[in-house]
């Protein structure tokens, strides 16, 4: 495998690995930065395939059997020469990492919140009571039982509203018809759907829905530092998600917006907070902003924020360490994102002709394929047409206990 120069530097003057709970949007910007990844994911996932990628250890679901994963964890750790950096991507490695901070930190290093904010963070019905302790912008909510109470006549909220569990759970994901969240436009419309909701089995919250499309929701992306310094932020918004409502991202741009920035700057301070962390805003009509949510974990947004030139892993793995931090500019307002497969479906929703989102796509400074490390995407499209990958065979002899 070959690596360039700077690369190779890089390597030599971080010696640790960096170790991913994550996907490729989490691999590329570390790899972008010369650093060595170890990736820790299923059997089968793109991000084996990766250039960037050393070693693997291989688990199917981080929620089946945490303790077990943790201590896998642990024994590779104890094998490398340097306590690796630690990275975890959605709400359930979060949890892992924070729920076991004293253990995991014998064998690696990482930046992350406060343990009780982190719990705070994730349980939305938390969320919403620190909220309210600490005057966040939030919108209006209240907390439902679809399991053990009828459906209300009466909810003391202006309609529409919006319904979403209070963690993110497989369940509700898996339901049919359920996005992110569910718009529900009268009490009416709300009596109608409750079995659906009691059948998931999950306590909800609903809340009032800020008018405006999916394109309307910008987001501040930080990393604050031990001392409290910002060490690295940029701003981002919406340009496609899948379905159109309350779906997942599909294509994102970086922005230019102070007043996404400064709002985001004050609630870090407010909260308290260390580490990464992503804040979800929704701009009304008047060009309010109000907080729909915050995610103290690394996420898809740092692949194009390191093309755009602010990398808030790479300063991490720096400070980890006690390296100096790579230079770090204005992010570029106008780099883009997308996720190819999903994207299509996204822009054929919306309206868009093959002809005029090719040539954005092929734009795109951040997606799935890369010219100087195209294995990830090409393996996951022959994937189908090839012979399964024995755990043996990933990078650097994977360990595969579960």
């Amino acid at each position: 495998m070959k690596n360039t120069p700077a690369a190779m530097k890089s390597a030599a003057i971080n010696p640790a690995l960096a170790c991913v709970m994550g996907d490729m949007d989490m691999v590329r910007p570390l790899g972008l930065a010369g650093l060595r990844c170890a990736v820790v994911t299923h059997p089968g996932a793109p991000a084996l395939h990766s250039r960037f990628t050393r070693d693997a250890i291989l688990w199917d679901d981080p929620a089946r059997n945490p303790d077990g994963l943790v201590e896998v964890m642990m024994a590779f750790a104890k094998d490398q020469p340097e306590k690796p950096v630690l990275y975890f991507q959605d709400d359930t490695q979060l949890l892992l990492v924070s729920r076991n901070r004293d253990r995991l930190a014998e064998g690696f290093r990482f930046a992350i919140a406060d343990a009780e904010l982190v719990e705070d963070l994730v349980d939305k019905g938390r969320f919403q009571a620190l909220a309210e302790r600490l005057d966040l912008p939030v919108p209006a909510t209240h907390r439902l039982y679809p399991t053990r109470e009828a459906a209300p006549d009466v909810v003391d909220l202006r309609f529409p509203l919006i319904v979403k569990p209070l963690t993110r759970r497989r369940v509700w994901d898996e339901a049919d018809g359920f996005a992110k969240a569910i718009q529900v436009d009268s009490a009416e419309e709300l009596r109608a759907l409750w079995p659906r909701l009691a059948a998931v089995g999950l306590d909800l919250l609903v809340q009032e829905m800020i008018p405006g499309p999916e394109t309307r929701i910008e987001s501040y992306h930080v990393y604050v530092d031990e001392r409290g310094g910002v060490a690295g932020e940029f701003t981002g918004a919406k340009i496609r998600t899948y379905p159109l409502a309350y779906g997942h991202s599909t294509a994102l741009t970086i922005t230019d917006a102070p007043d996404v920035a400064a709002l985001g700057r004050s609630l870090t301070e407010r909260l308290g907070l260390r580490g990464v962390a992503k804040f979800d805003f929704k701009r009304a009509p008047d060009g309010s902003l109000h907080l729909l949510e915050v995610n103290p974990r690394f996420n898809l947004w740092h692949h194009l924020g390191a093309v755009a030139g602010v990398n808030l892993p790479a300063l991490v793995h720096a400070d980890r360490l006690g390296l100096p931090r790579p230079a770090v500019g204005k992010a570029r307002a106008g780099a883009r994102w997308c996720h190819i497969t999903k994207d299509r479906l996204a822009a054929k929703d919306s309206g868009l002709s093959m002809a005029t989102w090719l040539p954005w796509v092929l734009g795109c400074e951040a997606k799935a394929i890369a010219l100087d490390d195209p294995m990830p995407f090409l393996h996951n499209q022959l994937a189908r047409f090839l012979p399964s990958r024995a755990p043996h065979d990933a990078p650097g002899g994977a360990m595969t206990a579960q």
